[in-house]
């Protein structure tokens, strides 16, 4: 039983651990805590639903094209949002995004209905047994996929001259910009790819997960909780941090009930962030 636990909570881990990376990047680049960042994982399950609905499109076999789609909006949203209040207080930005968050939740509700809608016959149906595990396809294609996008943007952020620029900027922006460094272009490619990250996740999680405009809430806290767990600017940490949150989830919800499983969740990372208040490998922007 145990062994059935620790592998649903590291398949969940791994889809939580996609969202969390792109609000990693975000903070690292920006100093942004986008709490935005759940309710666009729900529209990009919207725009998997309704892709699959018009198009057929199924959502694994579409989660490149809804990356990319999420990508332009990212880019688009932060040049007509978030750049306008990039420079201003902390305060102002994490209530921008809070409000964006809100807008685009009763945008949904408005154009959708409150009605929970899923999938029918995507490709990854059905279970098997590996061992004594048992295993539902559509969650393992889906962390799968997650990890070969987490891979990407690591190869990304590693091994480019973007990536490692963007990596620059959150070490030291000051230093960075005095380099020659576009700032103000490679934030807008930072959130474009965070937010693709949440699309990403968001078309994977369509495969299987129910859709309705609150769905993105609790990705997007369990997200925030990863990130800090993780260290606030580690995409590494957050992926570490949310795998570890998939397993607690998962036992806790099992051994103490499933109406406690979030209040362990936070629990947990109280309890670690007072032996390591930056997080297991956080680093940052100022």
């Amino acid at each position: 039983m145990i062994l059935q636990l620790l592998t649903g909570g590291v398949l969940l881990g791994c889809v939580y651990g996609l969202v969390s990376m792109g609000l990693s990047l975000i903070y690292g680049v920006m100093g942004i805590v986008n709490f935005a960042h759940g309710a666009l994982v729900m529209l990009a399950m919207y725009v998997s639903y309704w892709l699959n609905t018009y198009v057929g499109l199924d959502p694994v076999l579409g989660t490149p094209l809804i990356a990319l789609i999420m990508f332009g909006f990212g880019m688009m949203l932060y040049k007509l949002v978030i750049s306008r209040v990039l420079k201003g207080p902390f305060l102002a930005r994490m209530l921008v995004t809070f409000g964006l968050s809100i807008f685009f939740i009763n945008m949904a509700q408005f154009l959708w209905s409150p009605d929970y809608r899923n999938i029918q016959g995507a490709i990854s149906k059905g279970t098997f047994m590996l061992g004594s595990v048992f295993i539902e396809l559509p969650k393992l294609v889906a962390s799968i996929g997650s990890l070969i996008v987490a891979a990407l943007i690591y190869w990304f952020l590693r091994k480019t001259k973007t990536g490692l620029a963007i990596q620059a900027i959150s070490i030291d922006r000051s230093a960075a910009s005095l380099m020659g460094i576009n700032l103000e272009k490679l934030n807008a490619i930072a959130f474009g790819i965070g937010i693709a990250c949440a699309g990403a996740a968001g078309s994977l999680l369509a495969s299987y997960y129910y859709i309705f405009p609150d769905v993105g809430t609790m990705f997007g806290l369990v997200a925030l909780v990863a990130v800090a767990l993780g260290g606030f600017g580690s995409t590494e940490g957050a992926l570490i941090g949310a795998i570890l949150i998939g397993i607690i989830e998962t036992l806790g919800g099992f051994y103490i009930g499933p109406e406690y499983k979030y209040a362990l969740i936070f629990l947990s990372y109280v309890l670690i962030v007072i032996v390591r208040p930056k997080g297991l490998m956080g680093w940052g922007a100022d």
